[in-house]
C-alpha cells in the first residue's frame, strides 16, 4: 500500500495549526485578565515522512493502521514556569469539549531511566476538511522550561549515539537531569513572589503603552 503522503499529512499539520492557536488564546486569555499563565510558550510539529517511516519499521507498523497505531504523527509542546502549571494545564485539557484524552502518562512524578520528565497527554482532535469531520491522534507533551532544556539537549545527543550513550554520558544525563528538577523544586517554592513580580510588570508595561 504505497501511501499519499502530502494527502495523508495535511490533516495533522492543520490539528498541529489549530491546537497551537487554541492553547496560545488560552495563555492569553489568563493575562488580559492579569492573572498568572500556567502557559509559558506552545510549539507544534508534524512528524516528517522519514521519521514516520523509521518508526513504522521499528515498531512493525503496517500502513493501514498508522493512524491509530501511531500516536504522535501530531505533536504539541506546552512548556510551563512551575511543576505546579503541568498539572493546571493537565486540568484544563481534561475540561476542554474540543478534544478527548485517551490516554496520558506522568513522567513528572515517574521519571524515565534516563532522567526525562514530562506529562504526555494523547488526544482524539477532530479537524473539518472539505469532505467532512476528521477525528485524528495528536500526542501533547506538557513540561517545564528546565525539563525542556534538558529533553533538547538529550534529543540532539540521541541523533549522534542512537539511544546506546556512553556509560560516562549517561550517568551525567542523569544527573543534569535530576540538577534540573531541584531548580524545579527551588522555583516551586518562590513561585508566589515570581508570579506576583510578573503582575507588577505587566502592569506597568500596560501603562508605558497607554
Amino acid at each position: 500500500m504505497e501511501i499519499d503522503w502530502d494527502n495523508f499529512l495535511w490533516p495533522y499539520t492543520e490539528a498541529v495549526n489549530e491546537l497551537k492557536v487554541k492553547f496560545r488564546a488560552l495563555r492569553q486569555s489568563f493575562l488580559t485578565k492579569g492573572e498568572h499563565s500556567p502557559i509559558e510558550f506552545v510549539v507544534g510539529r508534524v512528524k516528517t515522512v522519514d521519521s514516520i517511516k523509521e518508526k513504522m519499521t521499528r515498531r512493525v507498523i503496517s500502513p493501514d493502521v498508522i493512524e491509530t497505531d501511531m500516536q504522535d504523527i501530531a505533536g504539541i509542546r506546552i512548556v510551563c514556569q512551575f511543576v505546579d502549571d503541568i498539572y493546571k494545564v493537565v486540568d484544563l485539557i481534561h475540561e476542554r469539549q474540543d478534544m478527548e484524552v485517551l490516554e496520558e502518562r506522568d513522567y513528572v512524578q515517574n521519571a524515565k531511566p534516563s532522567g526525562y520528565r514530562s506529562y504526555h497527554m494523547v488526544i482524539s482532535y477532530t479537524v473539518y476538511l472539505p469532505e467532512g469531520a476528521k477525528k485524528l491522534l495528536a500526542e501533547i507533551q506538557v513540561r517545564t522550561l528546565a525539563m525542556n532544556f534538558w529533553a533538547t539537549v538529550e534529543h540532539t545527543l540521541n541523533y549522534k549515539y542512537q539511544g546506546s550513550y556512553p556509560d560516562d554520558i549517561s550517568k551525567r544525563l542523569k544527573s543534569t537531569a535530576e540538577t534540573a528538577y531541584k531548580l524545579d523544586e527551588e522555583m516551586s517554592l518562590i513561585k508566589d513572589e515570581v508570579q506576583e513580580a510578573q503582575k507588577i510588570f505587566t502592569k506597568n508595561k500596560g501603562k508605558e503603552k497607554s
